[in-house]
């Protein structure tokens, strides 16, 4: 983007945006009615203001009709540019992030849309409805004070605009909060219930317990890895996204203490680039990596091969799909729900899933935190 922001807009962008306001949209025939009244409206309020007694005759009335159509396109154009740069804006430049420089593009672009537009549009009208006018003896100069007014007017649209757009943007941004808050809270109770739930602490008891008479430096170990994954746990209650080399290093510790559980039966491979300013949200890893190893036979006939690996801002988790049974093969779980929610509310990029008659995976994406 240049340092003016004139890059932002090209004919194509503008007349696609209109047409997806104002056609393609399912209320498009309200909308465009509704459009043209307020218009109509405008072009009236404009004549009676200027010539209030034209409407006492019938001669008045024919004097005016050239005036009126000349509001009206003037007015028409105008509001449709500042809808246009409305919602542009409105997916390129967020109020609640950058309003100084949000107030000054919009100004910066719409005035000058104006200015422009009212210009050829009183050049036109002067053409048309006074027949000793032409492009010859036309004075360029004086129709600059033809646009004073219309810009004025642009002006009061686009204040409207930009209120209105501001005042729903802040809006939009506590409703997304409070939902964020309200998600991470729920999201910490689902970690914690999957973490500390009595199965994987019964599971890993046992293990342990094993592990103690068998071998005691593997239990050591053992013991070291569940520490770390349970401080893990608490050490990102409060966060809402991590690094990931942080998840992959957790990643590890829980599939190395899967891997004492069902020995040759699981078999995992990680691979990333370790990157440190691609983050994601806390524990995605576990809840995938507990739905593979909960939903899929891991036995010696049927190992469960679960790989990790990076594709430039993805991180793909898969596993060989061999569902318990029939029902787990269209469960979606809760784990892949609360990641997709949370995924929601803090990006507009969304996990992808994919399932075929042999595999399961997930692309998450991975996020950058803006400075």
């Amino acid at each position: 983007m240049s340092s003016l922001g004139l890059s932002f807009l090209n004919a194509k962008q503008i007349i696609e945006m209109g047409y997806f306001y104002f056609i393609k949209q399912e209320s498009a025939p309200k909308r465009i009615g509704k459009f043209i009244l307020v218009n109509m409206i405008i072009a009236l309020g404009l004549v009676v203001f200027f010539c209030p007694k034209c409407f006492l005759s019938l001669r008045g009335l024919k004097l005016i009709y050239p005036d009126f159509i000349f509001s009206f396109f003037m007015s028409s154009s105008l509001a449709y540019g500042g809808f246009v740069v409305e919602a542009y804006f409105n997916k390129k430049i967020s109020w609640v992030s950058f309003p100084v420089k949000r107030l000054f593009l919009t100004l910066l672009i719409y005035l000058t849309y104006s200015f422009v537009v009212s210009y050829l549009i009183s050049v036109i009208g002067y053409l048309i409805m006074i027949p000793e006018i032409t492009l010859d003896n036309i004075n360029w100069v004086s129709m600059m004070d033809e646009t004073i007014f219309p810009v004025g007017v642009a002006l009061v649209l686009i204040t409207l605009f930009t209120a209105r757009s501001w005042l729903y943007e802040w809006r939009n941004a506590a409703i997304e909060a409070e939902q964020l808050r309200t998600e991470k809270l729920a999201g910490q109770y689902q970690s914690l219930k999957n973490q500390l739930n009595p199965h994987f602490l019964f599971n890993s008891l046992n293990v342990l317990t094993n592990l103690v008479y068998e071998n005691a430096d593997q239990s050591a170990s053992f013991i070291q890895q569940l520490s770390k994954i349970y401080r893990y746990v608490l050490d990102v209650q409060q966060e809402e996204l991590v690094s990931l080399a942080d998840e992959i290093g957790f990643a590890q510790n829980y599939l190395s203490l899967q891997k004492i559980r069902f020995e040759e039966n699981l078999i995992y491979d990680i691979k990333t680039d370790y990157i440190d300013n691609f983050y994601l949200p806390p524990l995605s890893l576990q809840l995938l990596l507990e739905n593979a190893i909960k939903h899929n036979v891991v036995s010696m006939e049927h190992p469960l091969k679960i790989t990790i690996h990076q594709k430039g801002d993805v991180l793909i988790v898969c596993n060989n799909l061999q569902a318990k049974n029939s029902q787990e093969i269209g469960r979606k779980g809760i784990g892949l729900e609360n990641i997709k929610r949370r995924y929601e509310l803090m990006s507009d990029k969304m996990p992808v899933i994919t399932k075929t008659e042999t595999e399961f995976s997930v692309k998450l994406p991975l996020l950058i935190l803006k400075k």
